[in-house]
């Protein structure tokens, strides 16, 4: 297969699809692979390693598309690159087409195989390729709320983690999952008051086991959240529900009762923000805005600011499938590897992923239907 590698074109996203070793391991498996000039410059990785690497470097991504069979990317395409789909091309990439309606529809239209690294899910409900992100994204989300929570910023001017006679800032986390559980261990290892809440009881008691009593565990229920948002320096939106769109739980009037110059990191938008105000989504080079006094961040792509470490994470996931996609071809693969077929999102223009189709108010085909219609 002819895997294609083009550079990431979202605002700072600097990540790539692929590193070298990744190159390497599809060209030992017989596959050729096209490299767009730069793309790895971001994460460390210049062209002569791609090269060394047995890949071939191309210019331009319009050839790096035009030519793949395959693309791997990091980050959803943009509006700039819908005119290079083409059917039955496979889109190896994050997605989150929940809130993403114009680009769901192109996907559609051109019969792609677009397939979401953030809906691949084994059967033990376990979401392999998210994992690493949303480990990097809830680290992150802690140190950047730390430093807007200072006053150059527009914080209130709290340090976390207080000083002997001070109390510490109080760290608010909603959702107990992965970007949940790695935040609290930031927020908790800076010192700070951690409070997290989630819907789930057994989970609440794994994490107090888990933290050893250093964290305060609350069942999430509109009561519980308004009186830890009211009292939160730092609200972190923590929720997923795989391939949907984020379930809005802090409302406008919880953010409201927030102290001026409290601080807002939204991790769910990407799949379109858990918090009522967070309304827009923001960028590394223009990262924050203020409403109702409250400084909110709402940066699509947090891991991008850490490309090194989260190309060389992504790439540890996204591998083994990769290879498998190349190595079987999409239907063989995904009719074997049923962690893979909960990744195809759309597929020769129907889109199979439940959870998409019902936030985007769009048709929901069955997978085994639209394979069942299709040539082998």
């Amino acid at each position: 297969m002819i895997i294609g590698v083009p550079k990431e074109i979202k605002n700072n996203e600097n990540r790539v699809g692929l590193t070298p070793a990744g190159v390497s391991s599809y060209k030992q498996a017989g596959h050729r692979i096209l490299v767009e000039t730069q793309a790895g410059a971001g994460s460390g990785f210049n062209d002569e390693d791609y090269a060394a690497a047995g890949a071939e470097i191309l210019e331009n991504a319009s050839d790096v598309w035009r030519e793949a069979e395959m693309i791997c990317k990091v980050k959803e395409p943009l509006a700039q690159e819908y005119p290079y789909f083409r059917e039955n091309q496979i889109l190896f990439t994050y997605l989150h087409l929940a809130p993403e309606k114009e680009l769901t529809e192109q996907l559609v239209a051109k019969k792609v195989v677009a397939i979401a690294y953030e809906t691949i899910q084994t059967d033990d409900r376990a979401l392999p390729l998210l994992m690493p992100m949303s480990e990097v994204a809830g680290r992150m989300s802690v140190q950047i709320g730390a430093q807007f929570l200072e006053k150059p910023h527009g914080g209130k001017g709290i340090l976390l983690g207080g000083v002997p006679g001070v109390p510490p800032g109080k760290v608010v986390i909603v959702g107990g999952g992965i970007v949940g559980t790695n935040a609290a261990k930031m927020a908790i290892g800076l010192g700070a008051d951690v409070t997290i809440l989630d819907v789930n009881a057994n989970r609440l008691r794994q994490l107090d086991d888990q933290f050893q009593g250093r964290l305060h565990t609350l069942m999430s229920n509109p009561y519980n959240l308004a009186e830890a948002v009211k009292h939160a320096d730092l609200l972190i939106g923590a929720v997923l529900i795989p391939g949907a769109r984020a379930p809005r739980l802090v409302t406008e009037g919880m953010v409201k009762s927030m102290t001026p110059g409290s601080v807002i990191v939204d991790v769910a938008i990407d799949q379109g923000g858990s918090i009522e105000t967070v309304d827009r989504i923001s960028t590394h080079s223009d990262p924050t805005y203020v409403k109702h006094g409250v400084v909110h961040y709402s940066v699509a792509n947090m891991p991008g600011a850490v490309p090194r470490t989260s190309t060389i994470a992504l790439s540890n996931v996204t591998l083994p499938y990769g290879l498998l996609l190349a190595n079987k071809g999409y239907r063989a693969a995904i009719t074997q590897n049923r962690a893979l077929a909960r990744g195809v999102n759309v597929i020769n223009g129907s889109i199979v992923y439940e959870a998409v189709a019902r936030s985007l108010q769009m048709t929901y085909t069955p997978l085994d239907d639209v394979l069942a219609d299709m040539p082998l």
